[in-house]
């Protein structure tokens, strides 16, 4: 029986002269993957609806925890903003990525949405490192390690923040300050509201560009130091904003 789920192809890799094996991010049954027989050949139909970063309803015969077998392709949203962007290619291929470690590690259903949302959003031509940045706020609850922004990470004092430290894992008040960066306090405001925003709702990220800099050095090392989750595709995104 054919199955139809509605998906986003993470990555692929050549299996044999002509077909495919795909790693899908599914709304059904999270991360699947899926064998497209003979979609490379140039006669297919489905050559151009089987590569990386294509979002559409996928017509399967589906195989619980085995490889499943694609049938069909109907594309929800072409993306051609993402397409047509190598800037926004390189942050829809980390955040593939970095949705497909997170799912492995909490199993969350709330992940797909949240991945969906972000990359129509970069599509529609919103700032793709904020929404990269609000994403990964997002993803840190569910690995277990999200972040406190209510009060001091050691002493639990609410009041006389100072700053934030990705190495000391969070708020820092003025009786535990021991020499750490100095952020505005901006910085911290736009971290809560990157914990609760709806990223569906959001229609426009007018953010300075020095606190969303500030913001991802932040997130850069408290990922580093407390997820174990290490990306390469990151990697080519700093080298891409030091050019």
């Amino acid at each position: 029986m054919i199955t139809k789920v509605m998906g986003f192809i993470v990555s692929s890799t050549p299996y044999r002269e002509s077909s495919l094996i795909m790693q899908i991010f599914t709304r059904e049954y999270g991360l699947i993957s899926v064998i497209g027989k003979g979609v490379k050949s140039l006669k297919s139909p489905l050559r151009a609806l089987t590569l990386p970063y294509t979002y559409g309803y996928f017509y399967l015969y589906y195989k619980e925890g085995k490889m499943s077998t694609l049938k069909d392709v109907d594309l929800i949203d072409p993306l051609l903003n993402i397409h047509e962007d190598i800037t926004k290619i390189s942050y829809v291929n980390y955040l593939a990525d970095l949705v497909r470690q997170v799912y492995k590690e909490s199993m969350d259903s709330h992940l797909f949405s949240l991945f969906i949302d972000t990359i129509l959003k970069i599509n529609e031509g919103l700032n793709p490192a904020v929404l990269t940045n609000i994403l990964e706020v997002k993803c840190l609850p569910m690995i277990g390690v999200g972040l406190s922004l209510d009060a001091c990470i050691h002493c639990g004092n609410q009041k006389e923040i100072v700053t934030i430290d990705g190495d000391r894992g969070g708020l820092i008040c003025k009786n535990c300050y021991q020499n750490e960066r100095i952020v505005p306090l901006e910085v911290l405001k736009l971290l809560r509201m990157f914990q609760y925003v709806d990223i569906k709702k959001i229609k426009k990220l007018d953010i300075k560009k020095e606190y969303q800099q500030e913001i991802d050095s932040f997130l850069n090392r408290y990922y580093e130091r407390y997820t174990g989750i290490y990306i390469h595709s990151k990697e080519f995104i700093k080298k891409m904003k030091l050019t």
